[in-house]
């Protein structure tokens, strides 16, 4: 099986690991219904559950850096004016908080912090941020970057660029 047919199939998991967790979510919290095939409208509106309107969520494949092993995928969804940001990686160590953030630039060469996201722990994370999808969209190019723990922030375990 070539190397490209893995990647593929490590990717089709992951997101179908997402959508399932972002569904088993509380009735308290929105979650899609399904994942769009193509980059969302920014601007396209639905009702969820609970009555708040949130956009169409956005999904950015997080791929390993430096040898890691560490791949996953962030969930960006609007809902009420802020965005949530959930990320799931796969090979992340269990007992290590890596560093989670939106960084000004691409992969892997990032710039400086846009947002700082919670850290990631056990492979999971969830943030609210104060911003609108509309206003990422504006400030491309953004990449979500994990650093590899609190004492080697300076090494990038994963990387992904946010597209609309």
């Amino acid at each position: 099986m070539s190397k490209q047919w893995l990647v593929i199939g490590a990717v089709v998991v992951i997101a179908l690991l997402a959508y399932f967790m972002l569904a088993g979510k509380s009735a308290n919290t929105p979650s899609p219904t399904s994942y769009p095939t193509q980059s969302p409208a920014v601007s396209a509106t639905e009702e969820s559950t609970t009555g708040a309107a949130m956009t169409k969520p956005v999904t950015v494949a997080l791929q390993a850096e430096n040898e890691s092993s560490e791949s996953g995928i962030a969930t960006l969804t609007e809902v009420n004016g802020k965005v949530q940001v959930s990320v799931m990686l796969t090979g992340a160590p269990a007992a290590v908080t890596q560093p989670a953030h939106i960084h000004v630039g691409i992969c892997p060469g990032v710039g400086e912090v846009k947002y700082p996201l919670t850290s990631v722990s056990a492979g999971k994370s969830e943030t609210t941020i104060e911003t609108t999808l509309a206003s990422l969209k504006a400030a491309l190019p953004l990449a979500i970057n994990i650093h590899k723990s609190t004492s080697e922030p300076a090494t990038y375990v994963s990387c992904g660029e946010l597209s609309f």
